[in-house]
């Protein structure tokens, strides 16, 4: 979990850092930058030799799914709905990642279930404001893709790695945003829209976000994937929400209800619990070597 708890805390202070610099801007000329500047990160680590064809591809597919597919349908729901209401529909990431799992597994958590869903309502408490409504159908169906494809690219890394052995995760995860690039300037030069008109200022912001919020960040997420279960990953979807509120609150100046933000963090701590939550065998259960 520290892998998570440290990108959740990556991504609340990027909020604050990004609100409103990039307006202006093509989402799919940010989200090509910020991914080819991870891939430049990841590169010179990666490592080919031994690792299978097929192998290969597949790990490039799921960074074409998780951040490229990702990117592009979250991007274009800010044409059809305010800010505050793409924050208020990405909350149903965590069903989306315990069913995903549940559904490769042949199984039902309910455990897990009950945690994403505590982990759901937790973050709406803070972002949730009355006439919540969404203004577009459309955008609300892009953001629901968006949360999708990164909660299946989170499942699908995790299956994979398992299959890799003792190989490090960073000699292969530039393959991830190998696939995730391609993807979005294939799209963005097909819309004839990618062009490079960034401010100075803008341009340092774009820096920060592909080497740090998207390069290190996208690779702490799926390496804490790998070492939690499923539904302790599906809640830490969710913490960098009310982590952001707290950064806002601390460093940026702003203003939010502490009681919400209260009950916020309370119903993400249960939601944790109940993911980590072991059940006790039974007394008349055989034990394993």
């Amino acid at each position: 979990m520290p892998y998570l708890i440290i990108v959740s805390l990556l991504w609340a202070f990027s909020f604050g850092l990004t609100k409103g610099i990039t307006a202006g801007l093509d989402g799919n000329l940010v989200a090509t930058i910020r991914l080819g500047l991870a891939l430049l990160v990841f590169l010179p680590f990666l490592r080919l030799r031994t690792l299978p064809l097929r192998t290969g591809l597949q790990l490039t597919g799921i960074g074409a799914i998780q951040f490229g597919l990702m990117y592009l349908a979250y991007n274009a729901s800010f044409r059809y709905l305010p800010a505050y209401q793409v924050a208020l529909f990405s909350v149903t990431t965590p069903i989306f990642v315990t069913l995903f799992a549940d559904a490769f597994d042949w199984t039902l958590r309910p455990r897990a279930l009950l945690a994403a869903l505590v982990a759901m309502v937790g973050t709406a408490v803070i972002v949730f404001p009355p006439g919540s409504a969404p203004n577009s159908l459309h955008g609300f169906t892009l953001v629901q893709i968006a949360n999708l494809t990164f909660a299946l690219g989170q499942v699908l890394y995790r299956r994979i790695r398992a299959t890799l052995g003792s190989r490090p995760d960073h000699e292969t995860f530039a393959l991830l945003y190998v696939g995730a690039f391609a993807l979005t300037a294939v799209v963005g030069l097909s819309q004839g829209q990618i062009q490079i008109y960034p401010s100075p200022a803008q341009w340092r912001l774009l820096a920060y976000l592909g080497l740090v919020a998207s390069g290190l960040g996208f690779f702490l997420l799926n390496l804490g994937a790998t070492r939690v279960s499923a539904g302790t990953l599906a809640v830490m979807n969710n913490a960098k929400i009310p982590l952001a509120v707290v950064c806002s609150l601390l460093f940026f100046g702003e203003s939010a209800d502490p009681y919400r933000l209260l009950l916020s963090l309370l119903l993400l701590g249960v939601a944790v619990w109940l993911a980590e939550k072991r059940d006790a065998p039974s007394p008349s259960a055989p034990t394993s070597a």
